[in-house]
């Protein structure tokens, strides 16, 4: 499947096989993927909790208002990202760089950041919508089928997985094989209505 089809065949899918498993290198090959997505001065502030304890994840059901796509889909990933990832060590994200790339990004990186709370959590969501396109996109190829779900209880569910303070949940993501096709399209708003040329004065 190419990019173009993956695109126009990928679906919010909700009804998923709960006998179906994914081979380990088919999880390998989707996070591989996952993490060449863009990041801010490549921060990379993605963590991806794999939830595979039965019994966890139907307490993380309980809180997701029962939906049966928790417990019965492949997969269920809990997007996550570290607000702070900026700050730890850096250097790890241009360790590759030439030094006159690495003298330049670091300082860079801190004043970015540094004192602005909503700027480190606006650009940890960013990461994360970009990452999660991604992984819905690889699975589509891959043949599966997924759901991004946030109809969940945030503060509950960071308290089953013992989530960081400096860190945020984006979003759960479902992958597995669909046994029921979704909805047809509601329908796309007009592009003239989308698409604004120059400004909106």
């Amino acid at each position: 499947m190419n990019t173009i089809e993956a695109i126009q065949t990928r679906r919010a899918v909700k009804h998923f096989d709960a006998n179906h498993t994914i081979t380990q290198d088919e999880i390998d090959k989707i996070f591989s993927l996952a993490i060449l997505s863009p990041t801010a001065f490549n921060i990379q502030h993605w963590r991806f909790v794999l939830v595979e304890d039965k019994a966890l994840r139907e307490k993380i059901k309980e809180k997701a208002w029962g939906q049966e796509q928790v417990t019965d889909a492949s997969l269920l990933l809990i997007l996550c990202a570290d607000t702070k990832a900026w700050e730890k060590q850096p250097q790890r994200y241009w360790g590759n760089a030439p030094k006159e790339v690495q003298e330049f990004m670091l300082p860079a990186i801190d004043g970015y950041y540094r004192g602005k709370e909503q700027v480190q959590r606006d650009e940890a969501f960013r990461s994360c919508g970009i990452v999660a396109q991604t992984i819905m996109l690889t699975a589509k190829e891959m043949g599966y089928d997924s759901c991004p779900m946030d109809g969940f209880d945030f503060e509950a569910v960071a308290k089953l997985i013992d989530l960081p303070k400096d860190h945020v949940i984006s979003m759960f993501i479902t992958i597995g094989k669909a046994v029921k096709e979704a909805s047809p399209r509601a329908g796309q708003l007009p592009l003239e209505e989308l698409v604004i040329k120059d400004s909106f004065s």
